[in-house]
């Protein structure tokens, strides 16, 4: 026979675990605008009902439940979900940097617009055809002075942008591996308190939902893997335990770390979770020319600033964990910025490679250096081969000299003797006054093929294609960056739209709904109100049997 008082002890758990559900309602409403928050539930289960089988159990038709409990309070969360959205969250950081970077250059170029180069080169070529026309006239000199000095500028400012922009980027990377790291240890933070708490059997959705929000961001930087150990003691069956981070790339590109994944949290067992012990930060070596080397993998040491940890990893690198910038071959915002920066391929440590300046912007800048010089070597040429309007002390025209000095888009400049002197300007053939005929040549300089220059050397490794022309060129490094600004953009767009459509799946899962939680509000009141008068109407059943009988008689 089960307690007289049972029936109390029913209604008190119906009020308890109704209770709960409220507040869990609660908590789910003040938290319906909270970033990275997960809506919680109230599992309810029944009591052990009376009597339990045993063999002094007694004889009563049937069991009688004893009610319900909360079994447990867990988030409503999909972890398949999850790891498509970090999947995605990546290739959306990758080309997010990307198509920056990319705009960067096509604003630095400023292609097609009447102020970018083509449009200086343009005007350089239409003066030295007008000073054809009238080679004695000392305006059109001028004129081709100034268009030149323009030019040399134009290319001096591209190349002063571009240094500019990997030097932003640079900073940028550094700016990066500061969030990163941090990240880290906010994550291995968060593990150490799960790990406090989770032995004892409780669930700490809240700490999760927190955790999981970190790793979110984190996997915008780099493609992780993440791995969950279950805590030691007695956790719940629903406890998602102790996260292990770790960065996706080839274990063959790692160096020194025997084929293992690049830790980037520790969560196994043994890991003094929540020190400095049990996370690798990221360390980028940079040469003088702001070229990643390698990005090193070490626990933060407290005594040293990073420069000097970095200097000290680099320095004994035979020992440490890392990755040439060539191979770092990570998905994330971080592998973009050292694309944009640049990187040295093929580098090493041991002094074998000097390695080899790589990224879009050294590319960008090795193929304008390359084309200055070429345009600066045949333009003297042709130059050289013409008359000045200057004479001699005999009386006679003169060869001309140099007309541009430098080699390279930073060094090009007109020669100070064109500068003071415009009569200099070689622009006649034959060495007559009224001959324009070098001034023509000049100009065919920007659309003559290469195999036709003066210059031309057909053994030289350097040389430009034998088909192209400075011009063709010229148009041939805009229209690439603008297939890979476009491929960037495009990609970024559909990065972008396939991590929505993930994100909106995980939010039609773990986002709170006011109007379920409105209705549920409603269902848990019910219930309560419910318990509460089953507790009055035992209390009343109980007050006949002690007050009110065996009064017959008195």
């Amino acid at each position: 026979m089960s307690s007289t008082f049972s029936g109390l002890e029913v209604a008190k758990r119906a009020l308890n675990t109704q209770q709960s559900a409220l507040y869990t309602t609660g908590h789910n409403i003040a938290n319906a605008n909270t970033e990275g928050y997960t809506r919680q539930r109230v599992n309810m289960s029944q009591t052990a009902p009376f009597p339990p089988a045993s063999r002094n159990r007694p004889e009563i038709p049937g069991q009688v439940g004893s009610g319900v409990e909360v079994g447990s309070i867990e988030r409503v969360r999909d972890s398949f979900i999850d790891k498509q959205y970090r999947q995605e969250n990546s290739k959306v950081g990758f080309y997010e940097s990307k198509a920056d970077t990319m705009s960067k250059l096509e604003s630095i170029l400023n292609e097609p617009t009447d102020q970018g180069l083509s449009s200086a080169y343009d005007q350089f070529w239409q003066s030295l055809q007008d000073l054809s026309v009238n080679p004695e006239d000392s305006g059109a000199r001028s004129v081709v002075k100034e268009r030149a000095n323009a030019l040399a500028d134009a290319f001096n400012y591209v190349d002063s942008s571009l240094e500019d922009v990997r030097a932003n980027l640079k900073n940028e990377i550094g700016v990066n591996n500061s969030k990163i790291n941090s990240l880290i240890d906010q994550i291995n933070e968060l593990n150490g308190q799960i790990s406090n708490v989770e032995p004892h059997g409780y669930v700490p959705n809240d700490l999760y939902d927190e955790r999981d929000r970190l790793v979110d961001e984190l996997s915008s930087y780099v493609d992780i893997k993440v791995d969950y150990r279950k805590s030691s003691g007695q956790p719940s069956p629903i406890a998602q335990g102790i996260a292990t981070i770790t960065l996706v790339t080839d274990n063959e590109d790692v160096e020194n770390d025997d084929g293992e994944p690049i830790t980037l949290v520790d969560g196994s067992a043994g890991a003094d979770l929540g020190s400095d012990q049990s996370v690798n930060h990221i360390f980028s070596d940079f040469d003088d020319d702001n070229n990643l080397k390698a990005i090193f993998f070490d626990s933060p040491n407290s005594d040293l600033t990073v420069e000097e940890q970095t200097a000290q990893l680099a320095a004994d690198y035979d020992n440490q964990a890392f990755i040439y910038g060539g191979n770092f071959d990570v998905q994330g915002k971080l592998n973009a910025l050292i694309d944009g920066a640049g990187y040295l391929d093929g580098f090493s440590y041991d002094g074998t490679d000097t390695g080899t300046a790589a990224g879009e912007i050294n590319e960008m800048l090795a193929d304008i250096d390359k084309m200055v010089e070429h345009f600066v070597t045949e333009f003297n040429a042709v130059h050289q081969t013409g008359y000045t309007l200057a004479t001699d002390q005999d009386g006679n025209a003169m060869q001309g000299g140099e007309f541009f000095t430098g080699t390279t888009a930073d060094t090009i400049a007109v020669s100070q003797d064109i500068l003071d002197d415009v009569d200099l300007i070689a622009a006649s053939s034959t060495g007559a006054s009224g001959d324009g005929g070098n001034a023509t040549a000049l100009a065919d300089v920007y659309t003559k093929r290469v195999e036709n220059f003066l210059s031309y050397d057909a053994g030289d490794a350097n040389q430009l294609d034998d088909k192209a022309t400075i011009k063709s060129y010229f148009e041939s490094i805009i229209g690439e960056m603008g297939v890979v600004a476009e491929e960037s953009n495009r990609m970024y767009n559909n990065s972008q739209i396939l991590r929505q459509q993930v994100e909106e799946s995980r939010q039609s899962i773990s986002s709170v709904s006011l109007d379920e939680e409105m209705t549920n509000m409603i269902q848990f009141q019910h219930a309560y109100n419910a318990a509460a008068r089953n507790m009055t109407v035992v209390d009343e059943m109980l007050d006949k049997i002690i007050n009110n009988m065996g009064l017959v008689g008195r």
